[in-house]
């Protein structure tokens, strides 16, 4: 691709289509330079047992690329996405693999995306990815959906212990686009968020945390978390500060992968932490999950507890497919039952097991019984 100074750039791409049992290969392309084929094969393998605990039909894959939209202009990211879909149309298709977004690669990514592989294919295939435009094929709480499905899933790890997100302190680390609608639906059921973070570092905000800043922040100037004391002086910016020596009984982590080592891990629990829902893809490491485990706190991985964009991104497949537009209340509302099914299918496996409480047995083991019973019926060659 050509970047503004006239330049020809590279970067490496990838998709790994890894199962596709129960439907097409369904999974997120991420732009980001820590991108490369491990990120992608583990992020990949994940999918699969995530979406199978969607009860939806779609199967694994995952993809991206090296390239860091990060300080390039709106016509760099343009160029590199419609050079990246160049090679990547090939493999896709509403009924072989339909992608979406994940770090870096949110509307405008999808946009410019969309656009090349129509003008290359010569087809209008609304369903070849997810995460578009509400004006083109686009789903109402795509947006919003990995966020409120990371809180619906501690909603319901909280029910089960006789307790409720109303009135808890919660840190959620990051403040993108799953971030930003964790924090929303947590205010939204009664929680008060008092921390979130950048790549840079921690905003600490005691009296909780703005969203319309945030938002505005974020969204729409595409400014560092930074700024946010410039409106608030009652806040605290901490440069490359750990979010998570911030007590809370509720954290979070909607950043990237391994945020959480051991060591944060106990630091929460020492804390007071009750509950840990994920909203990243795989967040804590494993012995992070050990100390989470051992402590018997509501533990919700990520295969489970942020399944919920992935849903959102299979009911935009069913609207394309019927040419169908649901409005919010209602995606909203089926979102809220797929998550409810996905706690309930994983806290009865876990039961059944013999490892009532933990969510990582439950969903490992719900998620993989289901592929392979899809893999078995299929035939065995």
């Amino acid at each position: 691709w050509e970047d503004d100074e006239h330049v020809v750039q590279i970067n490496r791409g990838f998709r790994v289509e890894f199962n596709s049992a129960l439907g097409p290969y369904k999974g997120g392309l991420r732009f980001h330079p820590s991108v490369y084929l491990g990120i992608i094969k583990f992020l990949g393998f994940e999918q699969i047992f995530k979406n199978a605990l969607t009860g939806m039909p779609i199967g694994g894959a995952k993809g991206g690329s090296d390239f860091d939209p990060k300080g390039k202009s709106d016509n760099e990211i343009m160029r590199f996405c419609q050079s990246f879909m160049l090679e990547l149309c090939r493999h896709l298709g509403e009924h072989t693999d339909v992608p979406a977004g994940d770090i870096g690669v949110g509307g405008r990514e999808i946009g410019f995306l969309f656009g090349q592989y129509k003008r290359v294919t010569n087809k209008y295939e609304s369903g070849v990815l997810t995460g578009k435009g509400i004006g083109w094929g686009g789903s109402l709480v795509r947006t919003e959906a990995t966020g409120y499905g990371t809180v619906f899933f501690l909603r319901e790890m909280l029910k089960v212990r006789n307790d409720s997100l109303e009135g808890k302190t919660c840190v959620v680390s990051g403040s993108g686009n799953v971030a930003i609608y964790a924090i929303e639906k947590l205010h939204q059921l009664g929680a008060k968020v008092v921390a979130c973070s950048d790549s840079n570092g921690v905003i600490f905000h005691e009296k909780g945390i703005d969203l319309e800043l945030v938002k505005r922040l974020k969204e729409i100037e595409r400014r560092r978390i930074a700024d946010y004391v410039t409106y608030h002086k009652d806040s605290k910016y901490i440069a490359g500060g750990n979010i998570w020596e911030i007590p809370c009984q509720v954290a979070a982590p909607s950043a990237t992968q391994n945020e959480i080592n051991g060591k944060d891990a106990k630091t929460l629990v020492k804390n007071g932490c009750i509950a840990v829902g994920e909203g990243a893809n795989m967040p804590t490491t494993p012995e992070g999950i050990k100390v989470f485990l051992d402590a018997k706190i509501a533990y919700g991985p990520g295969k489970a507890a942020n399944a919920g964009g992935v849903a959102t991104s299979a009911l935009e497949m069913q609207q394309n497919a019927s040419r169908d537009s649901w409005t919010f209340e209602f995606t909203e509302k089926k979102l809220d039952e797929i998550m409810t099914s996905i706690h309930a299918t994983t806290f009865e496996t876990a039961e059944e097991f013999g490892a009532t409480g933990n969510y990582v047995v439950g969903a490992n083991i719900a998620g993989f019984v289901k592929v392979a019973t899809a893999m078995v019926a299929h035939g065995l060659i």
